[in-house]
């Protein structure tokens, strides 16, 4: 079974300065979670940050990072990452310069060079999907089809985020099958209706077959973290949610 853990980004607010993001990292630990991804923190010391991580029992297992890191600076990057103990070094979102045919073939030739890097540390380019990547392109593909192709397995992995994989229209656990290869790590996260909305929610609070989903996790062999991630909880307390996400998940 991955292991599970929490996504800083669902608690952005709490980590905009050192002492803040302490605060937020023992509430994270005292719900029972071992592993953080690091997303949208605050100028903190990377040493500090791996610190105080450490001092609450938290496995650095994913990072997101500038794109200007990857294109400029991918020694930093790597050097950061030996720091943080952490392998997979994640792009959270594909820069809008790529979303046309014309520009979408460029995400290869700019990225490789940080890919195969990566890779010559002992690490990995992880790409975290939202739904814009199953848009059709001229060619009747979907843009996440291009992706794939032009940066093998070897190179970028895939942090699946599942409520992104239904918004955009596909069958989420067919998908996964289908990319067992790229899923080190994926993002969980529920799928809600709000009378004419559509919410995110925490696991086991929406539509999606997570006991089915985590089964699919469970035996594909590839996967070692299972990240709890909600962008927007709607006015309630993101530690609230992240421990309704952590309760419901123990139970399977």
């Amino acid at each position: 079974m991955p292991e599970f853990g929490a996504q800083s980004y669902t608690v952005r607010e709490y980590c905009r300065n050192e002492q803040d993001f302490g605060r937020t990292l023992e509430k994270i630990a005292a719900i029972g979670y071992r592993n953080i991804q690091l997303s949208a923190i605050g100028p903190i010391d990377p040493k500090r940050v791996k610190a105080l991580c450490d001092q609450n029992g938290l496995k650095i297992v994913l990072t997101h990072n500038p794109e200007s890191e990857f294109l400029n600076e991918p020694e930093k990057l790597i050097e950061r990452h030996i720091l943080y103990g952490c392998a997979y070094a994640g792009l959270g979102f594909l820069p809008e310069r790529y979303h046309t045919a014309e520009g979408l073939p460029r995400f290869g030739e700019d990225f490789r060079p940080a890919a195969e890097k990566l890779k010559q540390a002992g690490m990995k380019l992880m790409y975290h999907n939202h739904a814009f990547e199953f848009a059709r392109m001229p060619d009747g593909r979907h843009m996440m089809d291009h992706l794939l192709e032009m940066m093998p397995a070897e190179l970028m992995g895939i942090t699946a985020d599942t409520y992104w994989l239904h918004y955009g229209g596909m069958d989420v656990c067919m998908w996964l099958n289908e990319h067992a290869e790229r899923l080190h790590i994926v993002h969980l996260k529920d799928f809600s209706i709000s009378g004419f909305e559509i919410r995110m929610a925490p696991v086991g609070g929406g539509n999606l077959d997570f006991a089915r989903i985590m089964d699919m996790l469970r035996l594909n062999g590839v996967t070692e973290y299972a990240l709890v991630e909600q962008d927007d909880c709607y006015g309630a307390s993101p530690f609230d949610c992240l421990k309704q996400s952590y309760d419901y998940l123990m139970k399977l």
